[in-house]
C-alpha cells in the first residue's frame, strides 16, 4: 500500500478521519509512541510525525503503542487494501500462527505460499513496511496488550496466550516498549480470575458498514444442533483444539462498530488460533469500502451492492468440517443437509465438557477427521456414494493436517483440493472461499449463483459465460458471489 502525501496523512490525523483507521498509523518522533489517526490525544506538529502502512512498521522504527487510542484496537484492514494476494494470504497464516513457535520460519511460510522467501520478505516491505517475523511480533504484542486491556487474566496466562516463549521474554518485551512491566498497563479496578468460570470476553473491531442481519442468517439456516445455537441476535458453538473442548459466544456490538466474543476454553494458548476462527467465520478483517467501490465498477451489480452495504462472506470454522458440509449438502436443499448434519456430529462427534460451555444445547464437537476416517460405517442417512466421499475425504484430511490450507495459488488450490475422491469443481471453490477465504474464488455452476446472475443481467448465463463476466470482478469474485446469492434468493 502506498501512503498519501504527508500533508494528506497529516490532515487525516488532524480530523480523525475514520476511514483511515487500520490504514495508517502515525509515529510522534516526541513522545516515542504510534497512533491510530483516530486518537483523542492532542494532533503533534507536522515536524514530529512519521506515517507507517502497519503497526509492525511502527514498532519495527520503535515506536511503542499508544495506551490512549490502542492500535490493538484498530480493525485488522493492513491485510487487505493495496496489498498483494500472496501478502494477504500470509498474514492470514501468521494470524493463524504460522510464524509462531521455535520450528516456525519465514521460509516455511513462503514454502506454503508457492513463492520465494526473498521475494516475501520483499512484498512484505513493500506493502506492509515490515518484515513477516516483525509482523507476528507486533501481533503478539498487541494481542497480550488487548488480553492486559480487556480481561482480567492473570499476566502468566496472557504470556502464554499471546505466544511468547517465556514469561521473562514477555516482561522484557513490555519493559523495553514501554518502560514498565505489562501489570502496570492494567486497569487497576480489574481483578484476576479463572478464565474458566466466566470465560475471556474480547472485542473484535470491523470496519463499518457491516450487515450482521445477513452473516446471521447465513449461520441460523445452517446451524447444526447440538454443535451450534443461533437466537436472539447471537451465535454460540462448540470448540475443539489441541485436544481440549469449549465453546464461544459472538455477538453485536454496531455502536462500538464490534463484535463481542466470549470464549470458554481451558487452553490460553489456543485463545489466538480461536480468535483467528471467529475473525474468519464473521470476515471481520474484509475493507469493505474497497470491495463495494470495486465491485461497483459493473454497471450491472453496482445496484445489488449498494442495495446491501457490508455484505460479508462468511467463512468456515474449520477446513475439514467445511468441507465436509458441502459434500453433505451436495444435490440436497441447505435444511436436508443441516439434519444430515446434526446426524454425523451426535453419532460421531465428542461431548464437550460442560464446564467449558455455555449453553446447555452445545452438547458435541464436530467429528475429527481421524473418526470419520477410522469408522467402519457412517450413521448418515444419504447414498452410499457420497458416505463413501466422506469417508475418502476424512481419510485425506487425516492423513494431511495440512489439506485445507493455501498453498500456491488460488488455481493452485483448487486443483489440489479437486483431486479429493468426490471434490468436484464446485465443492473446490466453494472449500477455497469458505474455509480457505480465497477472495477470488468463485463456484461458478452453482445453482443459486447462476440464479442472481440472472436476476443481476436479465439473462441466465451458462457457467463459461458466467466465468467471462466474473473477470471484471477479480480479485473480488467471492464477494461478487456472495451479492448474486443475495440478489437470487434475497439474502445469501
Amino acid at each position: 500500500m502506498e501512503l498519501p502525501d504527508r500533508e494528506s496523512c497529516y490532515r487525516a490525523i488532524q480530523s480523525r478521519d475514520r476511514r483511515f483507521d487500520g490504514l495508517l498509523f502515525v509515529g510522534v518522533t516526541s513522545t516515542g509512541v504510534y497512533c491510530r489517526p483516530v486518537c483523542p490525544a492532542p494532533t503533534p506538529k507536522l515536524q514530529n510525525t512519521r506515517f507507517f502502512r502497519s503497526a509492525a512498521a511502527a514498532q519495527e522504527a520503535g515506536f511503542h503503542p499508544c495506551l490512549r487510542c490502542r492500535p490493538e484496537t484498530a480493525p485488522d484492514l493492513a491485510s487487505w487494501r493495496g496489498t498483494s494476494n500472496t501478502v494477504s494470504r500470509a498474514l492470514a497464516l501468521i494470524s493463524d500462527g504460522a510464524l509462531d513457535g521455535s520450528d516456525a520460519s519465514v521460509e516455511a511460510l513462503a514454502e506454503r505460499l508457492g513463492v520465494g522467501e526473498r521475494h516475501l520478505r520483499r512484498l512484505f516491505v513493500e506493502h506492509l513496511g515490515a518484515s513477516p517475523k516483525s509482523v507476528a511480533q507486533t501481533r503478539r504484542v498487541l494481542f497480550a496488550k488487548q488480553l492486559i486491556h480487556e480481561t482480567s487474566m492473570p499476566m502468566t496466562q496472557v504470556a502464554l496466550a499471546a505466544g511468547f516463549g517465556s514469561i521473562r521474554r514477555f516482561n522484557e518485551t513490555f519493559r523495553g516498549l514501554f518502560g514498565r512491566p505489562p501489570s502496570a498497563l492494567r486497569r487497576k479496578t480489574l481483578s484476576t480470575h479463572p478464565t474458566s468460570k466466566s470465560g475471556v470476553k474480547l472485542l473484535l473491531r470491523f470496519r463499518p458498514p457491516y450487515d450482521w442481519d445477513s452473516i446471521l442468517q447465513f449461520l441460523q439456516v445452517r446451524a447444526i444442533p447440538g454443535l451450534e445455537v443461533v437466537e436472539n441476535g447471537s451465535y454460540s458453538r462448540t470448540v475443539a483444539m489441541d485436544g481440549c473442548t469449549g465453546s464461544v459466544h459472538v455477538t453485536h456490538v454496531p455502536l462500538r462498530h464490534s463484535l463481542c466474543v466470549t470464549i470458554h476454553f481451558p487452553r490460553v494458548q489456543s485463545l489466538p488460533a480461536i480468535v483467528s476462527r471467529v475473525r474468519r467465520v464473521f470476515d471481520v478483517g474484509a475493507d469493505i469500502e474497497t470491495i463495494d467501490s470495486h465491485l461497483s465498477l459493473d454497471p450491472r451489480l453496482a445496484p445489488f451492492v449498494a442495495k446491501r452495504p457490508g455484505l460479508r462472506a462468511p467463512g468456515g470454522w474449520d477446513g475439514f468440517e467445511l468441507a465436509v458440509r458441502a459434500i453433505l449438502g451436495q444435490q440436497v436443499s441447505v435444511a436436508a443437509a443441516r439434519r444430515l448434519g446434526e446426524q454425523l456430529v451426535l453419532n460421531h462427534g465428542k461431548r464437550v465438557l460442560s464446564e467449558f460451555v455455555s449453553d446447555p444445547r452445545l452438547t458435541h464437537v464436530f467429528p475429527e477427521a481421524a473418526t470419520v476416517a477410522e469408522s467402519e460405517s457412517i450413521n448418515v442417512g444419504m447414498p452410499a456414494a457420497r458416505k463413501t466421499a466422506l469417508k475418502e475425504l476424512a481419510k485425506a484430511a487425516a492423513a494431511e493436517p495440512n489439506l485445507f490450507r493455501s498453498f500456491g495459488s488460488t488455481e493452485e488450490t483448487i486443483a489440489r483440493l479437486s483431486q479429493i475422491h468426490g471434490v468436484g469443481e464446485w465443492t473446490a471453490q466453494y472449500i477455497a472461499l469458505r474455509a480457505l477465504r480465497e477472495t477470488d474464488a468463485f463456484p461458478a455452476s452453482d445453482a443459486a449463483i447462476l440464479r442472481g446472475a440472472e436476476v443481476v443481467d436479465g439473462a441466465r448465463p451458462t457457467v463459461p459465460n458466467l466465468l467471462l463476466r466474473s473477470e471484471l470482478w477479480r480479485p473480488w469474485r467471492a464477494y461478487a458471489a456472495q451479492h448474486l446469492w443475495a440478489a437470487g434468493a434475497g439474502r445469501a
